[in-house]
């Protein structure tokens, strides 16, 4: 079979994938650059909409890989752009004070919860999950009600972090079963660390992490809550694609450390959810210079400024610095953030300062 022949297949089977918007994705033209090579290694773009759902890339993938003589599929996911110019709301845009609609409730999903807000960053190891366990507690120590959905699912640090290891049970009440969150320090939790053995990992494919996610969201009994926050996996993949098309986030915190490798992902990973338009609330830069017990002198370990830099850039909120800390480490390995294990530290004292920060970001009624 020539390559001018199999591409003609592959287009035919294109052609059975149903597009949101009715018809199919190839007569839409959100199928482009297809080319076969020699070898049966099927190429081609597709335009992701917003309403697409989770599995589309993978049903896809799955139609071209039923044709004969395919032997690979490499597709390259174009993301929404965002609106340009004035209207469409706060999506895609730099945000101000007071400058996110209020919010209105949900439908389907998350009814009870008035605002999602998504915690991440480009890459691992920047101190993202703490971020998030901190963020939680400090909003449920203001007074409001609060769930932690742990969606890093390769990496599920929350349990730790809040020195929870039981097993969720099943939610009382009429209906269908549900998960009863764990609750410590005042924040109900999730986490697929809750129901795996300790040492077990998860391996998995991407289009499972998003059937996953989608169950933390509509099989747990978050009950009425005033935050949502969603600790991700590092990077611009399939569960943070997953998130913005199951469910409206209010608001993304990226986390950063000042080196320029950090801040270079962290650049991607604003566009990416500027892309889909889903508000960025800012930057946190954490491990921002370390003070010497003994001297009382600031090292710059992993430099400094790093993240304000970027937030000026990218004409987003630089939301603060998060001192490097080794009584971070020490709460969360011991299962207290830091904001209620040392509050008066400086690290505890920015991370309240960031609560507070979000919820003015957040403010119902301002003006931006």
């Amino acid at each position: 079979m020539t390559t001018e022949m199999l591409k003609r297949d592959v287009l035919a089977a294109l052609t059975r994938v149903t597009a949101q918007e009715g018809g199919d994705v190839v007569s839409h033209g959100r199928v482009r650059d297809l080319t076969v090579e020699e070898d049966g290694t099927v190429r081609f773009s597709f335009f992701l909409s917003p309403d697409d759902p989770p599995s589309m890339v993978r049903d896809l993938r799955a139609a071209v890989e039923t044709v004969p003589g395919v032997k690979g599929v490499k597709v390259n996911v174009q993301l929404p752009r965002a609106p340009q110019g004035g209207g469409g709301g706060a999506r895609g845009r730099p945000l101000q004070p007071g400058s996110v609609p209020a919010p209105t409730p949900r439908p389907g999903l998350l009814p009870e919860v008035d605002r999602v807000v998504a915690v991440s960053s480009g890459k691992g190891g920047v101190g993202k999950s703490m971020v998030a366990a901190n963020l939680a507690t400090a909003l449920a120590a203001r007074g409001r009600r609060v769930g932690l959905l742990d969606a890093d699912i390769y990496g599920p640090n929350i349990p730790l972090m809040f020195g929870e290891n039981r097993r969720p049970g099943v939610a009382e009440g009429e209906g269908p079963e549900r998960i009863a969150p764990l609750v410590a320090h005042g924040v109900r939790l999730m986490s697929l660390g809750f129901l795996l053995d300790k040492d077990q990992p998860a391996i998995m494919r991407g289009p499972l992490i998003a059937g996953i996610l989608k169950q933390f969201l509509e099989q747990v009994a978050w009950g009425a809550l005033d935050y949502l926050v969603v600790d991700m996996p590092p990077g611009t993949g399939d569960a943070q694609l997953s998130l913005v098309q199951t469910i409206d986030v209010d608001g993304v915190v990226m986390v950063t450390t000042p080196q320029d490798v950090a801040t270079g992902d962290v650049r991607r990973g604003v566009r990416m959810f500027q892309r889909v338009h889903t508000p960025v609330l800012g930057i946190v830069e954490n491990m921002s210079g370390f003070t010497c017990p003994h001297c009382g002198g600031e090292v710059e370990v992993f430099g400094k400024g790093g993240g304000e830099a970027l937030a000026r850039d990218l004409e987003v909120p630089f939301l603060g610095s998060v001192p490097l800390d080794p009584g971070v480490r020490e709460a969360g390995d011991a299962g207290v953030p830091t904001v209620l294990r040392a509050p008066d530290s400086p690290a505890g004292k920015a991370l309240m300062a960031l609560a507070a920060k979000i919820e003015e970001l957040l403010a119902e009624g301002g003006e931006g």
